[in-house]
């Protein structure tokens, strides 16, 4: 008899994550401008955790009891934060071994509006051969849960979408019908040849540029940068790379 398959949806904003949402699910938050780039680019550089807040009395809170805060709003650092949200900030000189209040205009929230879930991870083009390999070995539905920008569509996400979910569905694990994944896998064909060119037409990249914080955006789109697996759990992220499963 054929194991049956586990699902795989996509959530294109978090304006419709409540039709998506369901308690058994591996939710992976996707803001590939910046946010999952640049927690990504943090473990991999040896941060020892991440504790992402969904507001900005909250991470100002954080930087009162002593924590290390990267924090900003629509691009902009805020006035106590230790610096922003390019993933450039976080080198291991920088961050190596510390534990980081993280707050963004779109990522953070999507972790906390998912926390309800199996699972909350995180994903990027940095890390999508070692997330996809980690989420083929668990038996349960996937949902891949763009942050977009503002609850708009966003460009750059559903590509990243699109990647991940074609690796799933390959490996034979999975099955959809979800008309999100379809639109997803469909932007990723027409986008894969020429990523960062493709990328050039997405709103936020011009949002970045506008205001110079667009330097960052090749090295957001170059995969396998990293083999880190970060998971949500107590209130912070952590590498989970090395764990070949979860309860």
């Amino acid at each position: 008899m054929e194991k049956s398959k586990n699902r795989l949806e996509v959530c294109l904003s978090p304006a419709i994550y409540d039709k998506h949402a369901d308690d058994h699910n591996l939710v992976v938050i996707v803001d590939i401008l910046r946010a999952t780039s640049s927690i990504c680019a943090a473990m991999h550089n040896g941060v020892k955790s991440i504790f992402p807040v969904a507001t900005v009395e909250e991470a100002r809170a954080m930087k009162q009891q002593g924590y290390m805060v990267a924090s900003e709003r629509d691009g902009f650092v805020l006035d106590f934060a230790d610096f922003g949200n390019s993933p450039f900030n976080f080198t291991p000189e920088i961050v190596k071994g510390k534990e980081i209040a993280y707050s963004t205009t779109n990522g953070t929230r999507c972790i906390h509006m998912a926390s309800h879930s199996k699972s909350v991870l995180i994903g990027s083009f940095l890390n999508i051969s070692a997330l996809a390999s980690w989420l083929i070995q668990q038996n349960a539905p996937v949902l891949i849960f763009c942050a977009s920008w503002k609850d708009r569509f966003s460009l750059e996400d559903t590509v990243f979408a699109g990647a991940l979910a074609e690796r799933l569905l390959d490996s034979g694990k999975y099955e959809s019908n979800c008309d999100a994944v379809t639109a997803s896998l469909d932007l990723w064909s027409i986008a894969k040849n020429d990523l960062l060119g493709y990328i050039q037409k997405a709103a936020q990249k011009g949002r970045l540029a506008s205001k110079g914080l667009d330097d960052c955006i090749e090295y957001c789109l170059t995969a396998d940068q990293t083999t880190v697996v970060p998971l949500f759990r107590e209130d912070k992220l952590i590498d989970i790379s090395g764990i070949e499963k979860i309860n």
